[in-house]
């Protein structure tokens, strides 16, 4: 008589603890559901003005709204984690937020945005509400993901909570680089490089389904030291960014993006280069 498999020791003692709602956390969630709610009405409402200034000013709107957003999500699940008040409830709730404000908003965005103003490129036209919805529904299945690699009732050796690293690209860091693009697009007048945004959304679909490991920053907390030449570093950076805060947006979520394949296939190169030199025979 075989053994039936143990269950994995649940992680809340019941459903009422599950689902417990805490305040702190939770209105920065609503918060953040809240910024994209506000940037997916500026976006309507800047594809019914005729009248160019009103319309960049609404984009620009949205822009920071979905940043704000950004923002909101980055502190939700830190301030639940250094106050112990993380619920289930909490991580659901915020999967439903991000799927608002970091998908449907960004998709919105390019469709009203970078692609109907086109009349020049009515391939784009046609097909642009199809590069929307393949951006959405990758959002929304790496969120999916995300919830069931995180979930408490997998086994803990199998459970992706407490890595250093997101599984994919994060859906925030796809939507601040869409509106940075955006926000350059209004600031510059440079608006010939529209045409970049639907093979870079599609890219960015791609990645947010991939297995390319991103750096969730989850270490850094308030007992986190750093070398002074790195502090110096960074306060640069700070100042630099708020100089050229319509650049800075972009090039940071750039840098981000780029940085996780550039480190994932260096990592396999390494670990090749190793095996070779550990396994001559291989090589031949």
């Amino acid at each position: 008589m075989t053994d039936s498999p143990q269950k994995p020791p649940a992680q809340y003692a019941d459903s009422e603890e599950a689902s417990r709602i805490y305040l702190l956390p939770n209105s920065l969630t609503a918060g953040n559901l809240f910024f994209g709610f506000l940037a997916i009405l500026r976006c309507i409402q800047a594809n019914n003005a005729t009248d160019p200034e009103i319309i960049s000013s609404h984009f620009t709107h949205a822009v920071w709204f979905i940043l704000l957003g950004v923002i909101c999500d980055a502190l939700d699940g830190r301030v639940a984690r250094l106050g112990g008040r993380e619920s289930l409830f909490g991580k659901e709730f915020d999967s439903i937020a991000d799927i608002i404000s970091f998908g449907v908003a960004p998709a919105m965005m390019m469709i009203f945005l970078i692609l109907s103003p086109t009349e020049k490129y009515p391939f784009f036209l046609q097909i642009g509400w199809l590069i929307g919805f393949v951006y959405l529904l990758c959002a929304g299945v790496r969120l999916a993901r995300f919830n069931v690699l995180t979930h408490p009732m997998l086994p803990p050796a199998e459970r992706l909570r407490g890595t250093k690293d997101f599984l994919g690209l994060p859906v925030p860091a796809a939507a601040g680089m869409i509106a940075s693009l955006v926000l350059v697009f209004n600031s510059f007048e440079i608006r010939g490089l529209a045409l970049l945004m639907p093979p870079l959304m599609l890219a960015i679909a791609v990645l947010m389904i991939s297995n390319i490991p991103y750096p969730s920053f989850k270490d850094i907390d308030w007992q986190t030291s750093t070398r002074f030449h790195t502090f110096i570093y960074l306060i640069f950076g700070l100042g630099i960014a708020f100089t050229f805060k319509e650049l800075s947006f972009a090039i940071i979520f750039f840098g981000y993006i780029a940085y996780g394949p550039i480190r994932h296939f260096y990592r396999l190169y390494r670990a090749k280069k190793h095996l070779k030199r550990h396994n001559p025979q291989t090589s031949e």
